[in-house]
């Protein structure tokens, strides 16, 4: 009894000395709300003409016919967060559901989300400083539309504030496996009419459901450029888009170190660079004044340069690279510049990682589509195979296409067109848009043109497409019983193996079922067969290795 009670006075304790030292520099970011006085505000009614179009004065929200939200959005700051807010109340619902509804699975007592309220308060203390005033008041505006239900993690601003860092944090976080992102450009002698084509693979992955939904915004500021973003409710930052002057932003994770305070959300900062850089000069200015928190490949294409960068940022280090005289640019998940040619972070990420895979399997694809058109750019992007062709099973995240991604894009800057993924992956249609169509007085209900369109990818209606999203499920079902312990029928564990034969990772599940229930000898077939398949990391090649010595040791 004295035992506990002293156990329990000594949690008492620690908890006290821990929260009294979060409360020391936190209490300005948590009282910092933006002067939204200095703008107008003129909201008009939303009116809702069916279940998929919303109107709200010029503004516009509605669902084109390859289930794609489409959003058209004017005005200032505020009125931008004001009206995105309420014309995507119940996207922005659904979305940060889908998102948080994670955190009260993983952290279910009522005192650990105190703590976790806690911790995001003193991580996040310093971004209200590195975040634009007009930023954090068109967020303050979208968060008076955000739901009740996370008040346990913070209130409404603050938290969606803190939102536009989940993307930098599952960066730095490796172990997530949020991201993988690929990027390639190519112009001149390497593309058909000698203009500016880049593709892109944006694979971070939240969830099923947090990529149903995703936004095509067209967004009119009245101060800036004009431009285009894929994004989803709630979200303000730049992951992928095109602005008025043909300026291209999209971003790839760098190898970062889990930073220790977060400053300016790269999504915040490749805004800015879209809604105020038009030529790739005012881009590096741009970012090389906002203060990052993780390390990230800022991927620059320009209609007025007709090429490609890109600017590497991290903490303490800033490169630029640019791809000498070859009319290409290719980019995964490690930096290429010379600020980072001795940085042991990206020299080891390069060397253990899928990214450097990548890279090369991106090389031999613009080699062989040589003279780059759209279309071709699209079936780069939806390359499952490996180096050479070969089947490295799907959902190898050495393959181009993950069959995970939230979007695959294609930009042609010089005549303000581009092509975004409709679901599932990138393989639906790919949609076409016109930025000078979209901004002139057309009807802001079809800001789509159709008639651009790329067709849906013919592997959707094979039996391995069925099969893998079979696999999707069975695999999942067999790392729930795996982390509790469960015990599966053998169907099961056939059907993953089944319906995914040529990826490492079906053997290694079942292979680690069979371990964790003392079937050796099954185990280290499975494992031994996992090791002849393609795997994804040096990291993980060693962990079947391990399996097999411990089996080995343990049947000898």
């Amino acid at each position: 009894m004295f035992k506990k009670q002293f156990y329990g006075f000594r949690f008492l304790a620690v908890l006290v000395l821990f929260t009294s030292l979060l409360s020391c520099g936190v209490s300005k970011s948590l009282k910092d709300i933006p002067d939204v006085s200095l703008y107008k505000i003129n909201i008009a009614e939303r009116i809702q003409k069916n279940d998929s179009t919303f109107i709200s004065g010029p503004n516009t929200l509605s669902k084109n016919k390859q289930g794609q939200w489409e959003m058209y959005v004017e005005g200032n700051p505020y009125q931008i967060g004001l009206t995105t807010g309420l014309l995507t109340k119940e996207l922005f619902k659904y979305q940060e559901h889908a998102f948080l509804s994670k955190v009260n699975e993983l952290v279910p007592s009522k005192t650990k989300q105190w703590l976790l309220r806690k911790m995001l308060a003193w991580y996040n203390r310093k971004m209200y400083l590195n975040v634009p005033e007009e930023y954090k008041a068109e967020i303050y505006g979208l968060s008076q539309y955000a739901a009740s239900d996370y008040k346990h993690i913070a209130d409404n601003y603050l938290r969606i504030l803190y939102l536009h860092s989940a993307h930098d944090i599952g960066h730095a976080l490796q172990d997530l496996a949020l991201v993988g992102c690929s990027s390639f450009a190519a112009w001149d002698n390497n593309t058909k009419d000698g203009n500016l084509i880049i593709g892109r693979n944006f694979d971070f992955y939240a969830g099923d459901d947090f990529a149903k939904n995703k936004i095509i915004a067209f967004v009119k500021p009245t101060n800036g450029y004009k431009f285009m973003s894929v994004t989803w409710a709630g979200m303000i930052g730049v992951v992928s888009g095109m602005n008025e002057h043909g300026l291209t932003v999209t971003i790839n994770a760098g190898k970062s170190k889990i930073p220790l305070v977060a400053k300016t959300p790269i999504s915040i900062v490749t805004r800015e660079i879209l809604q105020y850089a038009k030529n790739i000069d005012e881009a590096i200015a741009i970012a090389k004044k906002r203060e990052v928190f993780v390390s990230e490949s800022i991927f620059i294409g320009s209609a007025i340069d007709n090429k490609a960068i890109t600017i590497e940022v991290s903490p303490k280090n800033f490169g630029v690279y640019e791809s000498p005289n070859t009319g290409q640019l290719i980019c995964s998940n490690h930096f290429q510049s010379n600020a980072y040619k001795n940085d042991k972070n990206n020299i080891k990420h390069k060397a253990e990682s899928h990214s450097q895979y990548r890279y090369e399997r991106m090389q031999e694809l613009l080699n062989t589509n040589n003279k780059l058109t759209v279309k071709k750019a699209i079936a780069v992007l939806r390359n499952k195979e490996g180096l050479n062709n070969k089947n490295i099973g799907f959902g190898n995240e050495k393959s181009l296409n993950q069959l995970l991604a939230h979007h695959g894009i294609v930009f042609k800057p010089s005549e303000l067109l581009v092509w975004v993924s409709s679901n599932p992956y990138q393989l639906g249609e790919f949609v076409a848009y016109n930025l000078n169509e979209v901004f002139s007085d057309v009807d802001k209900l079809q800001l789509s043109n159709q008639a651009l369109n790329i067709e849906k990818d013919a592997f959707l209606y094979t039996k391995a497409y069925s099969d893998y999203e079979s696999y999707r499920t069975f695999s999942r079902t067999l790392e729930k019983a795996i982390s509790k312990d469960l015990k599966v029928e053998n169907k099961l564990l056939t059907n993953v193996i089944e319906t995914n034969p040529n990826y490492w990772k079906a053997y290694y599940l079942v292979g680690k079922y069979y371990y964790n229930k003392g079937y050796l000898t099954a185990a280290l077939q499975m494992f031994e067969t996992a090791l002849t398949k393609e795997i994804t990391t040096v990291p993980d090649k060693e962990m079947v290795a391990h399996y097999i010595q411990k089996i080995n040791r343990k049947l000898n």
